[in-house]
């Protein structure tokens, strides 16, 4: 580790100036060697992982590097437990909601600031909400707020379900919905809807996606792009003896085996996106240990339904039938994987598990393609990202497995890489014919993947969460029915209904749903991988 050569490295000059001087310390050399001292003592913590942040700001994000920054930045109204989704309070302390279910009404934290020294308060928290639902909101900033709108039904004058949002004094902000909304406050734990310094947003204008201003307990310093994110501890944070870091540095490195051989080397301290090939051994290494973050994801095919010949139905579930899952899981994820047949990780108390799967079958996806009017086949871009991510540790040779699949029935496949930024875009902007991809659950709700997937609603090009442009009328329907059922059976029954609808449509290929292995030297304590992807950093420590 850098830091035990820094002492050793700091401590054989001390010495050697002792030697040479003798009793010429004078107070000022004194001084000179406490400062030395002090800098080699900062805890520093390097955090490895593929890709960059897309964006400094949350709320206009849907991807988990911006969020795993961005989280220990700003902070929400409430967020999730250490290791579950379970809600529990954050910047608001407590809070109450009508009998209705349409009045919600959250007391603030007392006493906190923004890291620009400005207060937060109720009308804070109304400016950022605003922002998020107005349209010609001053500080939108050309924003497209994706998330705001899949998980609150659209925009303010569009669908929106909260009505207002109001401060009604200093420590206390009301939200009146225009209906109740069972996922309501887990929504709120949101990584995206993170409260930014009103003053920030209106000092930065549109490079407010470069910065980071929040009440969070590290404060942004400055962002390399492809290189390097880096925070510094928060000394005015609101919760006393937190964070326990000086500095906390999120480095890109694109490939695994280089990571890992940085961790190995002591230039990082945490890794994402080890090669499961890698576990094995990791595991056998004193000086490093392993950790599961546990399964909320999905990772899946991304079926373009606007793009010929994809359109037709036939040809989507002959492409579920030529892709062997189970030989997926085990070629790439050495026991971390397992195959799903929804667009629900399998532990969800609303997953159907009486949907019967495409079975891996190469006869009757030809069967099916000559149906659809292509004996012969067709040709076929697919789109993947070189970044690894949770569902994708080997997105490339995952591709050149299914591209050899493909190829048995006929369909000729072109394979085109991109780096994750870029791959985010033609994804959204419905450029992509077929793409790997995935989803990492934001809330712990069903409504999180199914609405967020598979609504029309959320399939509008350029900020598409929906990215198979999938678009049946009958399904949305139910997804939004769904949100306003406080009953968790009826909602399961609900759930069920549009899994059973989707795997017929086959807007898509689901995949596998992944442990994801987290690899940290054995000196740094206090860390859990968190279920959603991005966790709070304030608790880490590094005790050598």
């Amino acid at each position: 580790m850098k830091k035990r050569f820094s002492i050793l490295v700091t401590l054989t000059f001390l010495i050697s100036l002792i030697l040479a001087a003798c009793s010429n310390n004078t107070a000022s050399d004194k001084d000179k060697q406490d400062s030395n001292k002090n800098k080699s003592s900062e805890k520093t913590l390097i955090f490895g992982r593929a890709a960059d942040s897309y964006s400094m700001d949350p709320q206009n994000a849907n991807e988990i590097e911006t969020w795993r920054v961005t989280k220990n930045v700003y902070e929400t109204l409430v967020e999730y437990d250490k290791e579950t989704t379970e809600v529990v309070p954050k910047l608001a302390k407590d809070w109450e909601v009508s009998e209705d279910g349409k009045t919600w009404t959250f007391k603030l934290q007392e006493g906190i600031k923004f890291h620009d020294g400005t207060d937060f308060n109720a009308d804070a928290v109304v400016y950022n909400f605003e922002r998020m639902m107005d349209k010609n909101h001053p500080a939108r900033y050309k924003a497209t707020f994706s998330v705001y709108r899949g998980m609150f039904n659209g925009f303010k004058g569009e669908g929106s379900v909260i009505e207002e949002v109001k401060a009604i004094d200093p420590n206390t902000v009301e939200f009146k919905l225009a209906e109740p909304q069972a996922n309501f406050l887990a929504n709120l734990g949101m990584h995206a809807f993170g409260i930014i310094s009103p003053e920030a947003l209106k000092k930065y204008g549109e490079k407010i996606n470069e910065h980071a201003v929040g009440t969070g307990p590290f404060k942004f310093q400055s962002w390399t792009p492809n290189d390097s994110v880096t925070l510094v501890r928060n000394e005015d944070y609101w919760q006393k003896g937190l964070p326990k870091l000086d500095k906390l540095i999120y480095k890109i490195i694109p490939d695994n085996s280089a990571r890992l051989t940085a961790l190995k080397n002591g230039e990082i301290d945490i890794m994402v996106s080890l090669n499961p090939s890698d576990l094995s051994s990791v595991k056998a290494d004193k000086n490093l240990q392993v950790m599961l973050r546990p399964p909320l994801n999905v990772g899946y095919l991304s079926i373009n339904n606007l793009k010929e010949p994809l359109n037709n139905v036939k040809v989507r579930q002959a492409i579920n039938h030529a892709i062997d899952k189970k030989g997926i899981a085990d070629a790439f994820f050495y026991g971390l994987a397992e195959p799903v047949k929804n667009m629900l990780p399998s532990s969800s108390w609303a997953y159907n598990n009486d949907v019967e799967d495409y079975d891996y079958d190469l006869e009757k996806a030809k069967k099916l393609l000559s149906e659809a009017s292509y004996p012969n086949g067709f040709d076929l871009e697919f789109s993947v990202t070189s970044n690894s991510r949770i569902y994708m540790q080997q997105p490339t040779k995952m591709v050149e497995a299914m591209k050899t699949s493909l190829e048995k029935i006929g369909i000729n496949v072109k394979v085109v890489s991109y780096e994750w930024a870029a791959y985010i875009d033609q994804i959204r902007n419905g450029e992509h014919s077929i793409g790997l991809i995935g989803w990492v659950g934001d809330n712990g709700d069903p409504d999180n993947f199914l609405y967020s997937m598979l609504s029309k609603n959320n399939a509008v090009k350029g900020s598409a969460q929906n990215h198979t442009f999938y678009q049946n009328d009958e399904v949305s329907e139910l997804l939004l029915k769904a949100k306003s059922v406080m009953d968790q059976s009826e909602r399961a029954e609900i759930y069920k209904k549009v899994q059973k609808l989707a795997h017929d449509d086959a807007p898509s290929v689901p995949l596998v749903e992944v442990k994801e292995p987290v690899v940290t030297a054995n000196y740094v304590k206090g860390y859990f991988p968190h279920p959603t992807g991005a966790e709070n950093m304030y608790e880490v420590d590094i005790q050598e």
